[in-house]
């Protein structure tokens, strides 16, 4: 009896989706600098969208001041079932720039799941990627479709910030809480992603149908955190160490970074590759033998008090109109107004785009030694800072960290987990995904060490 032939590979490695978006382009930009480089393992690319002709004007943009290398450009729509399904079978790996996700990403992660084919995205949306978890985790397991969402700013700062501060607390150290301060920073006005926006307006507007997803599911491990929760502490916030005064954000970052945890808890050396070596399942094991987990939560900064009470403001207007279908069409008709001016429906300019930057600063408060946990009523007599800094959030730092976590599957999929719907950081963290992204303009530093005094600050 013959034996099968295993099929040809899809002619392509990636495919973006969405790719003529506000978002889309930077990520092809970003991806042909990796193109047939000598060290790259992205040797064939193309481009999806539902505007062929679109989509080559951004080829053209993309390549710029070069001539466009021959990509091919595919035709296909969210709303167009067979189209996705033709995709995944074309490609190993599918990038998807299509948002907002709860409206558009369903049908993508289904044809991903459905033909095994592996899945990113850069959703900030915790409705829609805690929903995916629950339909596909399953059935992505049996069919090997490695499905990971906030690949982009939303959630991998905050979620290798956390590892790399929680690993600076060496035995018998240990961390009780980590706070993140997020700072934009800009030579000119600072213009937000208007996906962006409209995904933090249907999120206040569905924030219900969360809960009750959430309700419906199985309660998680919750990760053992040394000592006694954090105090809830003021709305406003200073910062004196890093400058900045801060107020609570309600973004992904901290749900993400918990699925993460509890994903650890439950796995406590992380999860085993399809075909890992010994020396790798070595590494894995020993890297997360040194993430230590702690309460997190981000805050926005400011270096001024104004600037804090534009945040309250813009957060106002967002919980007044969200709730109702006239106060959601007045927020995406006129997002410049109900955002004091940080969003627009044309997106920043390039000057705009390059003159920003961020720094996410992680304070972190813990225990120079656990036994002192012992004693009871102990209170943190540890600090240590850490500081991710980078460009752009949006269209620059998003697209970096979005390819480089596709080459990582390009060339390392045989240590990653064969499928299931995961966030980042338990996928990437023992990779060398940190390494990657400062070589790219992202960067680690640990700021200070210092001891707390006895009284609480």
């Amino acid at each position: 009896m013959q034996s099968l032939e295993p099929p040809p590979p899809p002619p392509y490695d990636i495919i973006i989706l969405g790719a003529s978006g506000f978002t889309g382009k930077y990520v092809v930009r970003e991806a042909l600098k990796f193109l047939n480089s000598p060290s790259s393992s992205l040797k064939s690319l193309a481009l999806a969208g539902r505007d062929p002709s679109k989509l080559t004007r951004t080829l053209q943009w993309a390549a710029h001041p070069s001539q466009p290398p021959p990509i091919a450009i595919l035709t296909a729509d969210t709303s167009d079932p067979p189209s996705l399904h033709r995709l995944c079978s074309h490609t190993k790996l599918i990038l998807n720039c299509v948002g907002p996700f709860r409206l558009f990403g369903d049908p993508v992660v289904a044809a991903c799941v459905r033909s095994g084919c592996d899945y990113l995205d850069i959703s900030g949306e915790p409705e829609f990627m805690e929903r995916m978890e629950a339909k596909y985790h399953e059935q992505a397991v049996e069919t090997g479709s490695l499905v990971v969402s906030a690949c982009g700013f939303d959630s991998v700062p905050a979620e290798m910030g956390l590892m790399f501060n929680s690993r600076q607390w060496i035995a018998p150290a240990v961390p009780n809480r980590v706070e993140a301060y997020l700072s934009l920073e800009s030579d000119k006005r600072i213009v937000g992603n208007f996906g962006t926006y409209e995904s933090a307006v249907l999120g206040m507007a569905n924030a219900q149908k969360l809960q009750e997803l959430r309700r419906s599911r199985p309660k998680r491990a919750r990760p053992a955190i040394p000592g006694p929760p954090p105090p809830k502490g003021s709305i406003i916030e200073s910062q004196k160490k890093i400058g900045l005064w801060a107020v609570k954000l309600p973004s992904a970052d901290s749900i993400v970074v918990r699925r993460t945890l509890s994903i650890l808890r439950e796995n406590p050396h992380g999860l085993p590759g399809i075909n890992e070596s010994p020396e790798q399942i070595e590494k894995r094991e020993a890297f997360w033998s040194t993430v230590k987990p702690a309460h997190f939560g981000v805050k926005l900064g400011s270096k001024s008090l104004l600037g804090i009470f534009r945040f309250i403001t813009v957060g106002m207007f967002i919980g007044l109109f969200s709730g109702t279908t006239l106060g959601r069409w007045l927020l995406l008709k006129f997002p410049s107004v109900f955002s004091v001016g940080w969003f627009k429906k044309k997106g920043p300019s390039e000057e705009e785009v390059k003159s920003a930057s961020f720094k996410m600063w992680f304070v972190g408060h813990g225990f120079s030694d656990n036994s002192l946990l012992s004693r009871g009523n102990v209170k943190p007599d540890t600090e240590i800072i850490t500081r991710v800094t980078g460009p752009e959030i949006g269209y620059l730092t998003t697209p970096i960290i979005l390819v480089q976590c596709a080459l990582i599957v390009l060339c390392q999929r045989e240590n990653l987990p064969k499928g299931g719907v995961f966030p980042p950081g338990i996928v990437f963290g023992s990779t060398d995904l940190q390494q990657r992204l400062q070589e790219n303009g992202i960067s680690f530093d640990v700021v200070s060490r210092s001891a707390l005094p006895s009284y609480p600050v």
